[in-house]
């Protein structure tokens, strides 16, 4: 979660002015969520598949049978009879029971809660080469996929929920309700499986009219409209000429990055910026990418939950090199090119001295599965009974797998040995170094996720490096919107200039938490970027400016690149978290009951969206509502009692209610659930400073240490120590902050102070010279200080 603070100030006798912060949940979704695209109003020129067949009757046939052509099928009897075994007895699930019933004449599931009992007919297949999902009619148009799913290679049914929780090493995750939104097929996951369509969602009345040419991914999804196409040829035929221009999109003068773009839509974990990508056109144009700022993914980049292939392959060195793309190795339909006993000419014509002596390379039998090159380069895992190959082509890492439990191709096969027994012989055979690069990136990307900022220069000079990873870097910047150190943004400014516009795209957005006029310069000139990503991240950004810091001749561009963010967010009525950053849009503009409306929309949309709640819960608290914040909060915290903004903002807004027991108890919860949590530490010291000095001293020390670069931190636990006799120790702590360049005026006049009322002159006028030389402090300040030395000097 992203956090950016809203300053509330609230006085406190014993420190003077010292304030409170109520954390913004202010995450640009754009890099979150997985949702494919969708066109709103599909051109009238399409055919459907079945006009293919008279010309391309060959390929109609590989395409019909294909999984691209089965990604939905309308369910049969024949389909249950000759795919599906019965299901014996009803699965236990979350309180509920589930069991599929497959008749002759008709498919169902039935759920069972308490004494309650009601049947869902299946009436849609999605799936096949792992998994058959069902879906079955809801109210308001709505598709819902069923509780129970099937395992076409075990051929068992299972729940669907449960198969999909993420084994975080860090936190456990919980399965969701099957008639939750992320399981309405309309909402997530209708574009990967028809074609043509329509969503037709009305919000006003939370109804879908959903409707599409032809279920599956047909030929015209790649090759566009065909109309035109086939109304040209048999004007051709009549005529026996060969027309040149087909009138249709071939992609055999595609680029590398056409064709993987061509894929992208379908096989990324993205957020759509439109709703009208057209094969041929550029990814980054409609699209941006989550990276490994999300959980999702080991900080190796490796699979743990479901990610869809494609930030693996921007992984993948051959496909760096500009010579590899996705149909080297598959079909048009999905198929590989290569299987069998050909697996390892995929790798050809690049690697023919490794394919030519592969046992000499792998260590391995030459016929074994060992010497295949997928085996070790793209090795198999499985997520919700889903199997799926890593496609960043990288040699096995036990060493990461030491690390960080992520799976590697030698303990895939060595399945009883250990990730030590791996490295072993990995490090024998192939080195020390092979390894490194992984290692190390996966080392910056782990500590940034935890907060380490102590590596920051690490994670800065790799950003910006000649060597730099197009998705590390990327990765890096949007995780670095955590980082409170402002070291950070000559670099994320710099790299407004990278070559990526993924990367670009992940620095502008992160540059909304700057607000400085240098910033704001920087992503003025990215505004006319050529790729869509990057003017509308930069646009997302310029809105948390406030507006009068951009002067009239760069208001017109400003306001084309939010106008350009504004769209992306406005292409899904039905996306919740569209409607989520929606809210966050308007409250940078200063929209404060749009950003409510927004909010609210969103938690329409999905009940356990906790960042909605949260943030409607601050613009409440911006608007006077103090009621209706407590309201918001307390119903975030109904999703998740221990959430630590949640209890950290509660805590705050009940403190300025004067209720210091609730309060307390939720800081101490905001601490419990996030140890790391500073402003928690702080502000509950400071709470606790009259009845529990002691432990008030330790919490704003722990504070302190946490944000060293926070000067108000540094102070406070000064004055408390000074406070209680502990003079000695509150000057190490005022002396470190002079020390660090980071001191402002007042640390200056309190240390001091402190020299003077131990009777200390010389050190007392020290401090003020040092005050008087920096040039860092305001000039009214410095002159202040020159007049105080000249005054005790003549004592």
């Amino acid at each position: 979660m992203i956090k950016m603070m809203i300053h509330i100030n609230r006085t406190f006798s014993s420190v003077g002015i010292l304030t409170i912060a109520f954390f913004l949940l202010f995450c640009n979704f754009s890099r979150c969520i997985a949702i494919s695209k969708t066109i709103d109003d599909p051109p009238t020129d399409f055919t459907g598949s079945v006009r293919c067949i008279q010309c391309h009757e060959k390929f109609y046939k590989l395409w019909a049978s294909s999984f691209h052509g089965l990604a939905m099928q309308p369910y049969t009897n024949k389909l249950g009879a000759e795919k599906l075994t019965a299901h014996e007895k009803f699965l236990q699930g979350d309180g509920k029971s589930y069991r599929a019933f497959i008749t002759d004449k008709k498919g169902y599931v039935t759920v069972r809660s308490g004494d309650e009992e009601k049947s869902y007919p299946i009436v849609h297949v999605l799936g096949g080469k792992n998994v058959y999902y069902f879906l079955t009619p809801m109210k308001r148009g709505r598709l819902q996929v069923l509780p129970l799913a099937y395992d076409v290679h075990r051929k068992e049914w299972f729940d669907t929920t449960a198969s999909a929780v993420r084994h975080f090493p860090d936190r456990r995750d919980e399965p969701i309700d099957w008639m939750e939104t992320p399981l309405t097929f309309n909402t997530s996951c209708f574009s990967c499986h028809l074609s043509q369509l329509s969503t037709n969602y009305d919000l006003k009345t939370d109804t879908y009219h959903t409707v599409w040419k032809e279920p599956g991914i047909n030929c015209e999804t790649c090759h566009g409209p065909c109309g035109e196409h086939v109304r040209h040829l048999q004007k051709a035929a009549l005529k026996n000429e060969k027309p040149k221009d087909l009138k249709l999109v071939s992609t055999k003068n595609f680029d590398v990055e056409q064709v993987d773009g061509m894929c992208g839509p379908c096989h990324a974990r993205m957020r759509p910026l439109t709703t009208g990508f057209k094969p041929g056109e550029k990814y980054f144009d409609h699209y941006d990418l989550v990276t490994l700022e999300d959980n999702d993914f080991y900080p190796d980049g490796r699979d743990l939950g479901e990610n869809y292939t494609f930030t693996g392959w921007r992984m993948n060195k051959c496909v760096e090199s500009g010579k590899l793309d996705c149909v080297h190795c598959h079909t048009s339909s999905g198929r590989d090119r290569f299987a069998g006993e050909k697996a390892n000419q995929a790798c050809l014509p690049c690697h023919d001295k490794l394919v030519n002596n592969v046992s000499a390379h792998s260590h391995h039998n030459p016929d074994s599965e060992g010497s295949k090159c997928k085996t070790c380069h793209m090795p198999k895992t499985e997520f919700a009974r889903m199997t799926r190959h890593d496609h960043s082509f990288r040699s096995p890492t036990p060493k990461t797998t030491i690390t960080y439990k992520s799976p590697n191709a030698c303990n895939i096969c060595h399945a009883d040995k250990t990730a030590v027994w791996a490295d072993k012989y990995a490090t024998a055979w192939y080195g020390n170094s092979y390894q490194n690069e992984t290692v190390y990136f996966a080392s910056l990307i782990d500590d940034a996720r935890k907060g380490k900022w102590d590596r920051l220069d690490e994670m800065l000079k790799y950003i910006t490096g000649k060597d730099r990873r197009e998705v590390v870097a990327a990765s890096l910047i949007r995780i670095l919107e955590n980082c409170p150190d402002n070291k950070k943004w000559d670099t994320i400014i710099a790299a407004l200039k990278d070559s990526s516009p993924l990367v670009r795209a992940a620095a502008a957005s992160t540059l909304s938490g700057n607000g400085t006029e240098k910033a704001l310069n920087a992503l003025l000139t990215v505004t006319g970027d050529p790729w869509r990503v990057v003017r509308s991240q930069a646009g997302f950004a310029i809105s948390a400016f406030p507006q009068q810091m951009i002067t009239t001749e760069n208001k017109t561009i400003a306001e084309k690149a939010m106008a350009e963010y504004l769209t992306s967010l406005q292409n899904r009525p039905d996306d919740a978290l569209a409607h989520y950053n929606l809210g966050n849009y308007y409250s940078n503009q200063g929209k404060l009951e749009k950003a409510i409306d927004s909010y609210n929309t969103s938690t329409k949309l999905r009940s356990d969206l906790l960042i909605s709640h949260i943030n409607a819960s601050i613009i409440h608290a911006r608007l006077g509502k103090t009621k209706e914040a407590e309201i918001s909060l307390r119903k975030a915290l109904v999703i998740d009692p221990n959430n630590a903004v949640g209890n950290f903002n509660l805590g705050l807004l009940l403190a300025e209610k004067g209720d210091s027991g609730g309060a307390k108890k939720c800081l101490r919860q905001a601490l419990k659930t996030e140890p790391d949590f500073a402003e928690a530490a702080f502000n509950l010291g400071i709470m606790l400073v009259q009845t529990s000095p002691s432990e008030a001293i330790e919490l704003c020390r722990k504070a302190y240490s946490l944000r060293p670069e926070n000067v108000r931190y540094g102070y406070t636990l000064a004055y408390f120590l000074n406070q209680n006799d502990r003079a000695s120790e509150a000057i190490t702590v005022l002396v470190k902050i002079i020390n660090s360049s980071n001191a402002t005026s007042d640390i200056y006049v309190f240390l001091a102070e402190i020299y003077k009322d131990q009777g200390r002159k010389n050190e007392a006028l020290d401090i003020y010279r040092k005050a008087v030389e920096n040039k860092n402090l305001p000039m009214q300040d410095r002159y202040r200080f020159e007049t105080m030395l000249k005054s005790i000097q003549r004592q």
